[in-house]
């Protein structure tokens, strides 16, 4: 009984310090895992990914959802639309209650009122980095869609926001899914096998040691109805270039893979950048079967020659990585061929083993992992570690498996498509992941530095493609 009352005593110091030290700061919510106690600030949702997090029922957050945008916002009507699904739907129906301001300064409405305690953001990209400044330094926790920051200014804005973040004891976070994508978890542990995968090589420039190639397409049917897009998707100066916006899923997949638990400090660990950019060429009957605006709006003007919108979706960007080499390609065309979709490849190579993904016709369109043995390896000796990284594997994941291909020295890692969950299922773990640093304070420093490593590179290599031009 004894040792009870002290365990209580204990702890209810140990909050009373954490509530001292957080009052000190000015942010005084504490944070316990407790039934509703994290309460949602939606500003200015745009994109789908805004609702995304309201899918599931998540037992911390509050059904009172405080949401602030500009009036006549489309990006407003969606997202509300999406919520209204979500608690009308027949299977476990959610039960969000919005309030919802809007006008012109919803953003001074937001940072006076604080009627949450985490703003989340998704949605256009020209003002989200002053967006989040505003939400740190209003002593608000943020969780951001990516990209965080568009251009050089931007990342000037996100450093501030880190530091007056860590000065105000809030969290700011990039909402970074791909990190579980099962494919993705398991790659991640081939490569850090040393057995099998021995170390990354450096690789050069024209060949480099990690390679990644995204292309997307701005036109696409979902159950055969058009996803609309807003006009301003089309705008690189508020969505951001190719190159500062999908590279950031691919530069986290590297970081997160290829030196996990290593904090990268762009000011030394980050060399050689180089890029370059091209347009995408809209049509305006294009651009209406896409937006359902039937004239190209006055602020995408600048962009249009001899009728034709040009956008600049598409890009490589190389550098290196603590003397690593990396190349990245990003493609968005207007629309996929008949029967075709999105397509990814990415090749990442060891001393002894090279890791290949592959989301192409062949594959159905569903991202494979391939292994290749490196010249030079006894291929008996190559399929006595690959069947070890695999035992290990199935430790934690029992439904992985390795079988060759047609092709010499490749195995494909089945990892079936039923333990793999889709996309729109994964911002449920990132919102997880957020809530648990909440309460235990515990976000590790590497996920500041190297979210900073990587709009570093990204803006940077937006103002190199720029200078090539």
């Amino acid at each position: 009984m004894k040792k009870s009352w002290l365990a209580l005593i204990t702890g209810l110091m140990f909050l009373s310090c954490i509530q001292q030290n957080r009052e000190k700061s000015g942010n005084t919510t504490v944070f316990t895992g407790r039934e509703g106690e994290v309460k949602l600030i939606v500003l200015a949702p745009g994109h789908f990914h805004a609702n995304l997090l309201q899918k599931s029922v998540l037992p911390q957050v509050n059904d009172s959802v405080f949401i602030y945008a500009p009036a006549e916002d489309t990006g407003l009507k969606q997202y509300l639309s999406a919520i209204e699904s979500f608690n009308q739907r027949d299977k476990d129906p959610t039960d969000w209650q919005t309030i919802v301001y809007t006008g012109d300064d919803f953003l001074n409405k937001m940072v006076t009122e604080k009627k949450g305690n985490v703003v989340v953001l998704a949605g256009n990209n020209k003002e989200k980095t002053e967006y989040i400044l505003s939400a740190v330094n209003a002593g608000l926790n943020v969780l951001s869609d990516k990209p965080m920051a568009i251009n050089r200014e931007d990342f000037l804005l996100l450093e501030e926001a880190y530091a007056n973040a860590e000065a105000q004891n809030v969290l700011l976070y990039d909402m970074m899914t791909e990190r579980y994508d099962m494919l993705n978890i398991i790659e991640k542990e081939l490569i850090n096998d040393p057995d099998f995968f021995g170390g990354l090589k450096t690789g050069t420039p024209e060949d480099p040691a990690v390679y990644m190639e995204s292309v997307h397409h701005f036109y696409k049917e979902v159950s055969g109805i058009p996803l609309i897009r807003p006009a301003w998707y089309y705008d690189v100066e508020q969505q951001g270039e190719g190159i500062a916006d999908v590279t950031t899923h691919l530069i986290d997949l590297l970081f997160w893979k290829c030196f996990p638990g290593q904090s990268v400090d762009y000011t030394r660990d980050i060399g050689n950048i180089s890029s370059s950019h091209w347009a995408t060429e809209i049509t305006l009957p294009q651009f209406t079967k896409s937006t359902g605006e039937t004239a190209f709006p006055d602020y995408l003007q600048k962009y249009l020659n001899n009728s034709i919108l040009e956008v600049y979706a598409n890009g490589t960007l190389h550098f290196d990585i603590k003397h690593r080499n990396v190349g990245l390609k990003v493609i968005w065309n207007y629309q996929a061929p008949e029967g075709g979709g999105d397509t990814f490849m990415s090749v990442v190579k060891g001393t002894k083993t090279t890791l290949k993904t592959i989301q192409n016709k062949e594959q159905g369109f569903v991202k494979q992992l391939y292994v290749q043995k490196n010249d030079g390896m006894d291929e008996n000796e190559f399929s006595d570690n690959l069947q070890k990284a695999i035992e290990k594997i199935r430790i934690t994941h029992p439904f992985v498996s390795a079988s060759p291909t047609a092709v010499k020295g490749e195995y494909i890692i089945n990892i079936p498509v039923e333990n793999r969950e889709g996309h729109e299922s994964h911002f449920k773990y990132v919102a997880e992941s957020f809530f648990k640093f909440l309460i235990n304070r515990s976000m590790a420093e590497w996920e500041k530095t190297n979210t900073l490593a990587k709009y570093y590179i990204t803006t940077k290599a937006v103002e190199v493609a720029k200078d090539r031009d």
